[in-house]
């Protein structure tokens, strides 16, 4: 697909998500506190996930169409803006977990884009007070994070209940392994096993061998996408490569240091593996993207040039 295709479609792509999140609001089901999913029978979507690629692609092009304004601080808050109405329908939804990736990739890309110091330091001081206030705003959130903090402690409500079998689970398979399809855990042990807790199987499973090994092959992704972003020239690519470089490693990271319970529970899938349908085909879309966006670094040398000598200046 031409990366000029993608950018005339970023506009209608962005207002369809928007429209679908908007719709999750009033129609959506609600699964563990989360109003995130529209279910339409014979399946069901999470908007927020195509939300995600939709405003990395829609903030992009205006981005790229607005380099010679940057100096305008007008230009940032517009940007600002479709970022901040898309995290507020997926806050509104309480899906904290996806708004906290969708922070990291959105103000990764502002800043990678050239966003003023004076405007990152005020997002980050709001971000300060924001974030821990709508932890503490839901009164599962706050026993998530008591569990987490006090993992000792009596747990009436089984907040402690996932992240401590997932680690029985990882602590079951040892070196090598219980074998693949051999886990005990992943019957009805472990809650959302097949998508957020997807980690701990794999190291019932596959063992600490197997565990490093897909640790690695998010570190190769990552350095894969590192070195397409340095060989990408056009403003627009580059923005987009740097949100998905971003939003992709960093939600893995996350989803693992939920599971070995570094972090509290935060309801966040792992990347290209977990079973949700929505996730995949975003990390997917996003992925062939990406691609298309190295087969034209391929197919335009000068400007594969230019950002070779960039580089090396």
């Amino acid at each position: 697909m031409p990366i000029s295709f993608i950018k005339s479609k970023a506009k209608i792509v962005f207002a369809g998500a928007l429209l679908l999140q908007l719709a999750v609001l009033f129609i959506g089901k609600e699964i563990n506190g989360n109003r995130n999913w529209l279910d339409f029978g014979l399946f069901s979507i999470q908007p927020s996930e195509f939300l995600k690629i939709a405003v990395i692609l829609h903030v992009s092009v205006f981005l790229a169409q607005q380099q010679d304004y940057f100096d305008d601080q007008r230009v940032w808050y517009r940007a600002l803006g479709m970022m901040g109405l898309a995290m507020g329908l997926v806050l509104i939804g309480r899906d904290l977990g996806t708004v906290i990736i969708m922070v990291i990739a959105f103000v990764g890309l502002l800043a990678l884009a050239g966003m003023p110091t004076k405007l990152l330091q005020q997002i980050g001081v709001l971000l300060a007070i924001g974030i821990p206030i709508a932890l503490m705003s839901s009164s599962s959130r706050r026993g998530r994070i008591n569990a987490w903090l006090n993992p000792s402690a009596p747990d009436p409500l089984n907040y402690n209940w996932q992240s401590e079998h997932g680690m029985w689970a990882i602590s079951a398979g040892r070196i090598f392994g219980s074998g693949l399809g051999e886990s005990k855990m992943k019957w009805s042990w472990i809650p959302e096993v097949e998508n957020d807790f997807i980690f701990a199987i794999i190291a019932e499973e596959l063992g600490l061998i197997g565990a490093l090994v897909v640790i690695a092959l998010f570190v190769f992704l990552a350095f894969s996408l590192l070195k397409i972003l340095q060989r990408t020239a056009d403003p627009f690519s580059r923005f987009v490569v740097s949100a998905i470089l971003l939003w992709l490693t960093f939600q893995a990271l996350v989803n693992i240091a939920v599971v070995l319970r570094l972090l509290p529970v935060l309801g966040v899938p792992l990347p290209l593996i977990s079973a949700g349908g929505s996730s995949l085909i975003a990390a997917l879309t996003a992925i062939g993207v990406v691609l298309a966006i190295e087969r034209e670094n391929h197919m335009n040398p000068q400007a594969f040039r230019r950002a070779s000598v960039r580089r090396t200046r």
